[in-house]
């Protein structure tokens, strides 16, 4: 019944009984355009997130999430500042991911110089010294 009454707003079920699906394919959407990750990823760090109930909910029934207030100031994404569309909370934690992602190939990279630097810095250290320069005989190289 539910569904129905979804399906007459244009909220079409998806092919899991378990959520509403998006019709976000190319030619169903307009105005896109690219999105800064890192931005996306503070903006996350910052927002507030809690567990809580609905007022209907029974006492057992928790629920995690940031309050729709908050999700609309962060990221300015969906209808209004009283709901958090699935789509939108898909695509922010997507392009979050991504983000990690990029800082943790940079960070790879970066330590992975770092330890080749290491190395040869200690490699450096244990050459033989050339008595005769007071240098090491690496540096002469």
């Amino acid at each position: 019944m539910l569904m129905s009454a979804l399906a007459g707003l244009g909220v079409r079920q998806g092919a899991s009984a378990a959520g509403l699906a998006s019709d976000a394919v190319s030619g169903a959407v307009c105005g896109s355009g690219p999105v800064n990750g890192y931005r996306v990823l503070e903006q996350v760090a910052g927002l507030p997130v809690s567990t809580w109930r609905y007022h209907w909910d029974p006492p057992h029934v928790r629920h995690l999430g940031p309050m729709a207030q908050d999700w609309w100031k962060a990221f300015g994404v969906g209808e209004n500042d009283r709901t958090i569309c699935c789509t939108d909370a898909n695509g922010v934690a997507l392009v979050a991911i991504q983000a990690l992602h990029r800082e943790l190939i940079e960070l790879r990279g970066e330590v992975e110089a770092l330890r080749t630097g290491s190395a040869r810095q200690a490699r450096s250290n244990r050459a033989p010294a050339d008595p005769s320069s007071g240098r090491n005989a690496s540096d002469q190289a």
